[in-house]
């Protein structure tokens, strides 16, 4: 009895050949097939090519023999690999390189996928005896169907007779292969085995002739969202509820980076069908039902050694549901409006957002909302990608925005910067304020600073109202929601550019006077932060600091200077002026007390030294420091610098964090090493600290290292203070915990120096403004400053804070005092003015100073029993 008798007698009940087959060309398939298998193998064996790494379009006898058999003996073919899995075997696996029986196994395993995902006509008596085949017990594994792939099978079956009319046999055909399918599903991920298991489904339902016209459609994931979702459309109207299921049907198979115009020219004429404004206030319940989400946390534990080891894994939405709302945001291409896009925006801020140990919560959705954003008619949704690349971290998403900042831009013939610009809302806003009349009382909002507003009622004799009168929020409950909403949008706007701003100082931007005076001047946000910042004005090759006051232009004198038309506009830069001039744009900012939003008269300014002359290529300014990684990592991404955490897993990986400055050409390296030390690895392999070594600069053409020299003094400024900043923070100087939690062993003496030595440059800067705070503040008389260090005189003892790490010393011994700062509690600089937005650091120095100074008062045992207060 050949083999495809013996098939036929396993796999089957019906004793009928199939159609052109007698016994005599059965045996010759039998025959051939075999030699095929075994000349495949003879094939791979010659190429020397591992049979779990090679491609079935690489063997010629699949590319000129199996390729071109008609497709009945193609599936006799189909049948011959199964039936090799289904009887029993007497040999024993080697799982050897050389293993016939597995080469065996592989290579038909290979031509049953590769056949079923050719174009392979397929009849019902096909689809009947392959299924079969595939369902029957398999005795090389207990696994059974999974070892086959039946996801090819479906999509074969499901392509071929999508809306064509099937028997009942067939029927019966098919909901086998579900039934299988369904109990392998541990074998599937959840995002293929649901697409699967629904395109069956609607083959069935599309073939039966009872079904109603429209198939209802849900929402598949299993998560809250698609409770959520599909009790919203239970709800509407049927007449309403069958045209939502296509909808939800051409949502779910959003795949890719971006929509074709196929799904988007489909997705309006349906929605359209709705109705686009009902459309919109459905999809927009879902965006903030989707954007109140939290992650879902599910720990679990493993037994391993003896050993009890627990982790937690997080879901946000279900892979396939990601798709299907992937599908809703690129639908909302199609609308321009603020509303919209703002949701839009909110969602991908969401996505955005981090869950431990995985990244961002649903990348792939937050880069379909960038795409919607990008497509939106005007310059609403660029200012919403220029809001989200300033609050973004993860260098492909940075990247994504920049491609559509720079297309955006070319297409309006202007440069990313120019766009941003133009993108800026100003929220109504006039010199930073903004009223509303609402019967006849008056709401004003006024800026005050970046993130924060000064609010006012006032009433129709002018004087103010202190709390929110009862009849507007009685009368007028829409309107106060939609005042709210745009005071916030203007805390957050400031916010976002006065760090957009602060960018500008590494790009040392010239723009002429004219667009200066449009776009930053008279525009009701950026002119409010415009007209705090000292420009540099460039006229017939005379470069001028002007500051600008009601008064008119003012240079660092506090004259007034006229602006000549045709001028050129940048931003002043402490690193291009002397000594002296910096001085007197101090000592003009505290005499008109005008605070800055962002640092820079008292911007730090880190010019070249001698070391660094010396060594040439590199500077080890910032060098021998131990920075506690994750937070080095947040600081870094924060300012725009790539950097991927290091672990137990890397190796041949260069070891820096680096920063891009294209506007020079350039990019900085800041070269670090992991601290390997026992316990410094933590349960996700990734190491706590890390030791820093060199900063360099390179060519960004060409990754030549660039001799320090040639570096712009801007450009190295701003590099070394970036530096500074993520020294002068995630050291581990900087905590107060350190020692008496036990540190590290042999970094001890780090944490010493660093805690108690010599000041870096944002420590000077903090020092200089101490100095000049402490007259006016109520401490005055019992604290003073003695080199690295603020003094304060309190009942008990005598405290030496250090102005760099805020580490404190109790005299006469030096004995340390460790007092962790409360961060929630209010900076005591807040009704002091000072030259530019708080400095943390200053904030922890003071709020310890002016704890001290009443240390009689203090109840908190664990700084009591250091002090030793009775």
């Amino acid at each position: 009895m050949g083999i495809f008798d013996r098939i036929k007698k396993a796999l089957t009940n019906n004793s009928e050949k199939p159609a052109g087959e007698t016994a005599e060309n059965l045996e010759e398939f039998d025959q051939e097939f075999e030699a095929v298998i075994e000349a495949s193998i003879i094939e791979l064996n010659q190429s020397r090519t591992p049979t779990y790494n090679f491609k079935l379009h690489h063997l010629v006898q699949y590319t000129t023999k199996v390729k071109h058999w008609e497709h009945k003996k193609t599936v006799a073919f189909l049948i011959d690999c199964c039936a090799y899995f289904q009887k029993p075997f007497k040999v024993t696996f080697t799982f050897g390189h050389n293993d016939p029986e597995i080469d065996r196994q592989v290579v038909r395993s290979q031509y049953v996928e590769q056949l079923l995902k050719a174009k392979l006509p397929l009849d019902e008596e096909d689809v009947a005896r392959i299924v079969t085949a595939f369902a029957a017990g398999n005795h090389r594994s207990p696994g059974g169907i999974q070892v086959w792939p039946v996801p090819v099978l479906i999509q074969q079956i499901c392509t071929q007779y999508k809306g064509k009319p099937i028997s009942a046999g067939m029927r019966a055909t098919v909901q086998l292969l579900k039934s299988k399918f369904q109990a392998a599903k541990a074998f599937y991920t959840e995002k293929e085995f649901v697409k699967l298991v629904e395109a069956i489904d609607a083959l069935l339902f599309e073939s039966s002739p009872a079904a109603p016209e429209v198939k209802p459609t849900k929402f598949l994931g299993d998560d809250s969202f698609s409770t959520y979702a599909n009790e919203v459309v239970a709800q509407l109207p049927e007449t309403e509820r069958t045209l939502w299921y296509p909808l939800i049907s051409l949502a779910q198979t959003a795949s890719g980076s971006k929509p074709s115009t196929k799904f988007l020219n489909a997705s309006k004429q349906r929605f359209q069908q709705i109705g686009t404004e009902k459309f919109k206030r459905v999809v927009s319940d879902w965006f903030t039902f989707v954007i109140g989400i939290k992650e879902k946390e599910t720990q679990h534990t493993q037994l391993y050694n003896g050993q009890v080891y627990t982790h937690s894994t997080y879901e946000f939405l279900s892979a396939v549901n990601v798709e299907a709302i992937k599908g809703f945001v690129w639908m909302c291409a199609h609308f321009h409006d603020s509303a919209t896009l703002q949701m839009i925006a909110k969602l991908a801020g969401r996505c955005y957002k981090k869950i431990p140990n995985v990244g961002h919560a649903s990348a792939g959705l937050g880069n379909a909302c960038l795409f919607t954003l990008y497509k939106s008619e005007g310059l609403e949704g660029i200012g919403h990608l220029s809001r989200l690349k300033l609050r973004t971290r993860q260098h492909s998403t940075l990247a994504l925005i920049d491609k559509y900042l720079g297309e955006a831009a070319a297409a309006q013939g202007l440069s990313i910067a120019e766009i941003e610009d133009l993108a800026v809302d100003d929220h109504g806003l006039v010199s930073g304020k903004r009223t509303w009349q609402l019967e006849d009382i008056t709401f004003e909002v006024e800026l005050v600073a970046p993130g924060k507003t000064a609010q006012r009622w006032i009433k129709p004799d002018g004087t103010a109202q202190k709390s929110e009168p009862a009849s507007i929020k009685a009368e007028h409950a829409t309107a106060l929601k939609q005042i709210k909403a745009i005071v916030k949008q203007v805390e957050q706007s400031s916010i976002t550019q006065r760090d957009r701003i602060d960018r500008l100082f590494r790009n040392d931007r010239w723009m002429a006077w004219e667009y200066f005076q449009q776009y930053y001047l008279q525009h009701g946000l950026l002119g409010w932060l415009s007209k705090k910042l000292i420009w540099r004005f460039e006229h017939d090759g005379q470069v001028h600091g002007v500051l600008w006051s009601a008064n008119g232009w003012l240079n660092g004198e506090g004259t007034v200077v006229n602006v000549q038309q045709g001028s050129k506009v940048a931003l002043w830069h402490p690193a291009t002026a002397s000594v002296a001039e910096v001085a007197a744009w101090r000592q003009l900012l505290i005499h008109l007390q005008i605070q800055q939003p962002l640092k820079q008269a008292f911007r730090e300014v880190y010019l070249l030294t001698e070391a660094e002359m010396n060594t040439g290529t590199y500077s080890n300014r910032m060098a021998a420091h131990v920075l506690k990684q994750h937070q080095f990592n947040s600081l870094a991404k924060a300012r725009g610098w790539k950097y991927a955490l290091r672990g137990g897993f890397d190796s041949g990986t260069l070891p820096t964090a680096s920063l891009a400055l294209p506007a020079y050409g350039i990019a900085a390296e800041y070269w670090i090493d992991e601290v390997n030390a026992h316990g410094t690895l933590n349960a996700a392999s990734i190491w706590d600290y890390i030791s820093t070594d060199q900063v360099r600069f390179v060519r960004a053409a060409t990754g030549q290292v660039m001799e320090l020299i040639d570096v712009p003094a801007i450009a190295f400024s701003e590099v070394m203070r970036d530096v500074d900043l993520f020294v002068g923070v995630a050291s581990v100087g900087n905590d107060p915990t350190w020692r008496d939690t036990g540190g590290l062993p042999g970094y001890n003496e780090y944490w010493q120096s660093y805690s108690f030595g010599n000041l870096g440059e944002v420590a000077k800067m903090r020092k200089e403004i101490l100095t000049g705070l402490l007259p006016r503040l109520r401490i005055k008389n019992v604290a003073r400053i003695e080199g690295n260090f603020l003094i304060v005189q309190g009942k008990l003892r005598t405290y030496k804070i250090h102005i760099g790490s805020g580490n404190i010393l109790m005299e006469p011994n030096d004995q340390y005092l460790c007092i962790v700062p409360d961060r929630s509690s209010k900076s005591p600089t807040g009704n002091v003015f000072l030259p530019f937005e708080g400095d943390n650091g200053l904030s922890i120095v003071l709020s310890k100073a002016f704890l001290l100074i009443d240390d009689d008062k203090i109840t908190d045992s664990s700084i009591t029993s250091q002090i030793g207060k009775p």
